[in-house]
């Protein structure tokens, strides 16, 4: 148990610094007004996002409809955006972003090893650009990081971004499962996170608090 947790501790540290803001990066990045992704160097120069560079495929949508757990009686805030995550206080604990800067609020599963967090900033991105946006930034970190499935989905009357990536850090292997959302209040990135060999044991935790995503 105490080799578990000291390896967890190690992950979590590790994952906090793939920072997965929207605008800072290994070169910060930003968003034109016609939508196009342009890098901006420290040196005041900048240039288009390559194509090669992007992530440019047909994003399916699910035929499901998503809604919040019966169970999740609680409404997590966000100060940033106008938006609330349900949840179930007795499975999940929370408090606000310490590890990483760029968050908003750090959850974690009681009784388990899954974690998360909420990041919001205070603009509007489109979904397609936003996805481009967290897995480049991602990648810059993790340089095998995949996209391993993407769909968008109706949460609660709203549409969002699902995606599960992949990726190795320092030898660790881990799993981002999240969902992704953006309107005139704001874009959130609401990211729930462990090991990529117990992604299949807490796959219906992550859906359970992702699905709890509300306006307010």
């Amino acid at each position: 148990m105490y080799l578990k947790n000291i390896i967890m501790k190690k992950i979590i540290s590790i994952i906090f610094l793939v920072v997965f803001t929207l605008s800072a990066s290994a070169q910060e990045k930003a968003i034109t007004e016609t939508g196009e992704v342009i890098i901006l160097y420290k040196d005041g120069t900048w240039k288009y996002q390559d194509k090669e560079d992007s992530v440019k495929t047909v994003i399916p949508v699910s035929k499901k409809i998503f809604k919040k757990d019966n169970k999740s009686s609680f409404l997590l805030k966000s100060k940033n955006v106008g938006l609330g995550f349900w949840l179930n206080p007795k499975k999940w604990s929370f408090k606000k972003a310490t590890e990483n800067p760029q968050a908003e609020y750090e959850i974690r599963l009681k009784k388990g090893d899954l974690y998360g967090m909420l990041i919001t900033e205070k603009f509007e991105i489109p979904l397609e650009n936003l996805k481009t946006i967290a897995y480049d930034n991602g990648k810059s970190f993790s340089p095998d990081l995949k996209i391993i499935k993407e769909e968008y989905r109706i949460v609660n009357g709203l549409k969002v971004l699902f995606m599960q990536m992949n990726g190795t850090i320092q030898g660790i292997k881990f799993s981002y499962y999240g969902y992704y959302y953006s309107n005139k209040s704001g874009t959130v990135q609401f990211i729930t996170y462990t090991s990529q060999n117990l992604l299949d044991s807490y796959q219906k935790d992550c859906e359970e608090i992702l699905n709890g995503i509300v306006e307010l």
